[in-house]
């Protein structure tokens, strides 16, 4: 009971020894719900871009002559070789190097032979599955970096990730953080064509028109154009570290990021090819910045500068430390729990739990007497108990979680009249105090167990298949009757024990 006590002290005095404290969900706190759904074909197309600027490589490396390498659907390339003896080699490469894309097709028209490479449906269904785990997992860890306290964060169905955070109090920020693709990239600027040509409509193969982020709540000022070379030459899939720091001779925040190993040979050896050249870097199709290149950079560090808050370099060191989104992802539901809602449940759960509790006391004190009065005591014990095992845990609790809280107080005072009623039962027949009580633990004990561990069976069912306030149920259902059972057995057992054979009290009031 000291132990239960000092579990629970936290939650209402918050900085006590242990820690740990009972975390209100999202319907009693207030906070945000989102189910996002991913765009796992998205997933694919990029793969098969990948795919596409491979076999160009190993294409020029194979000496492997084409006319281009084009998309055909969704799932497929066209290859048109120049020179149809070349069948052969690409078939040994894609043998060799790419398992799992097949030649779907083959057509010759004016000499030049026309092959349909696709990607199997194993390995389609195979990446739009881990796109959907990926994002999940980037999506926890920039929650967690977001220092959100007992997020509700699984996946619903096949490509959807429901999010519950209590609490919240900017969901727009969150809404930001949590769906930013953050897919950083480091290009060369065009500098040997002209960006007003391109912005009429003249842009240059091989190139692209991309913009300038700009500070949030400044939609006013028009974002600066950049002219700049699709050719990604580095990704963010090297980087270790990302943090906020501030210039000290612009007093303004950046980001400095570090890459691992291979990231570092990768981003000297682009920086050293490219010296007096300019270098965006790029997030989202968004150029943070685009410094020009003044030497070769070893060390594997750079920075990210623009025109943002601290507030905003620190939401972006975590979606780079987080990693980027294998797809975007988009919003098809979203509600808004306010904190007033979330206190009137708090208040009309624990009145309906107050006046229960009182009801079943006073019953339990009029019907049984002195008895009644171990069963009340025996009840207090047991709503500690519950309280005390949700801190312990730090289990959410929730408004069905009251009401299961609710339901274990009738149930905890049920297994008291099986042995209250089979001590009567034994009276009448006679029998001494001692002897009845005795034979009323123990024939009352059976059906009690019974009763109680079909009930627990039911809710660990109840938790490993359910979701959310169904889950929250479950919990204080299974600590409720794992505490009646200890109450109604042991401790009321041990109160009589102490009272009729220790004491020797003569006669018994129930």
């Amino acid at each position: 009971m000291i132990v239960a006590v000092i579990c629970v002290i936290p939650t209402f005095k918050p900085g006590w020894w242990p820690h740990k404290q009972i975390n209100l969900g999202l319907d009693l706190q207030g906070g945000m719900h989102l189910v996002l759904e991913v765009k796992t074909e998205k997933a694919v197309e990029n793969t098969l871009e990948r795919i596409r600027n491979e076999l160009r490589t190993s294409f020029r490396k194979e000496q492997i002559r084409h006319a281009g390498i084009n998309y055909s659907g969704k799932k497929a390339l066209s290859v048109k070789l120049t020179d149809p003896n070349d069948m052969s080699k690409v078939e040994d490469l894609l043998k060799k190097e790419y398992t799992d894309v097949t030649i779907q097709s083959s057509s010759m028209e004016n000499g030049t032979r026309t092959l349909i490479i696709g990607m199997t449906d194993a390995w389609v269904a195979q990446i739009k599955k881990q796109a959907t785990e990926q994002a999940l997992e980037t999506i926890r860890n920039r929650i967690d970096q977001f220092g959100v306290s007992e997020p509700d964060i699984r996946l619903q169905g096949e490509r959807r990730i429901q999010i519950q955070l209590p609490g919240i109090q900017d969901t727009e920020r969150a809404k930001e953080l949590i769906g930013k693709t953050a897919l950083l990239e480091f290009k060369l600027l065009d500098e040997e064509h002209d960006l007003t040509a391109a912005l009429n409509g003249n842009v240059p193969p091989g190139s692209e028109i991309l913009y300038q982020a700009t500070e949030s709540g400044k939609t006013s000022v028009k974002p600066q154009a950049y002219l700049v070379k699709k050719a990604t030459l580095m990704t963010g899939e090297y980087l270790t570290d990302a943090r906020v720091q501030i210039n000290s001779q612009f007093n303004e925040p950046y980001v400095a990021i570090d890459f691992d190993k291979k990231g570092a040979k990768i981003f000297e050896r682009i920086t050293g090819e490219n010296v007096k050249k300019r270098m965006a870097i790029v997030l989202d199709n968004k150029v943070y910045s685009a410094p020009t290149i003044q030497e070769k950079i070893p060390g594997g560090s750079a920075r990210i500068t623009g025109s943002f808050s601290t507030q905003e370099a620190h939401d972006l060191a975590i979606v780079l430390r987080a990693g980027s989104l294998p797809a975007p992802v988009e919003i098809i539901e979203e509600r808004t729990v306010g904190p007033s809602l979330g206190r009137d449940s708090i208040t009309k759960g624990l009145y309906s739990m107050m006046v229960g509790s009182l009801l079943v006391i006073l019953f339990m004190a009029i019907y049984y007497k002195g008895a009644g009065l171990i069963a009340d005591f025996a009840l207090v014990l047991n709503i500690l108990l519950i309280a005390a095992g949700l801190a312990m845990f730090g289990a959410t609790l929730t408004l069905p979680g009251i009401a299961g809280i609710i339901l274990t107080i009738g149930m905890a005072v049920d297994a008291n009249v099986l042995i209250y009623e089979r001590i009567r039962e034994e009276m009448r027949l006679g029998k001494t105090v001692i002897a009845s009580i005795t034979t009323g633990f123990e024939r009352a004990s059976l059906t009690i167990l019974d009763a109680n561990v079909t009930t627990l069976i039911a809710a660990v069912v109840l938790f490993q298949f359910g979701t959310g306030p169904i889950k929250g149920f479950a919990v204080t259902l299974s600590l409720g009757v794992l505490a009646s059972m200890f109450t109604a057995l042991i401790i009321s057992r041990i109160i009589f024990n102490y009272l009729y054979v220790s004491v020797r009290l003569k006669s018994l009031s129930i």
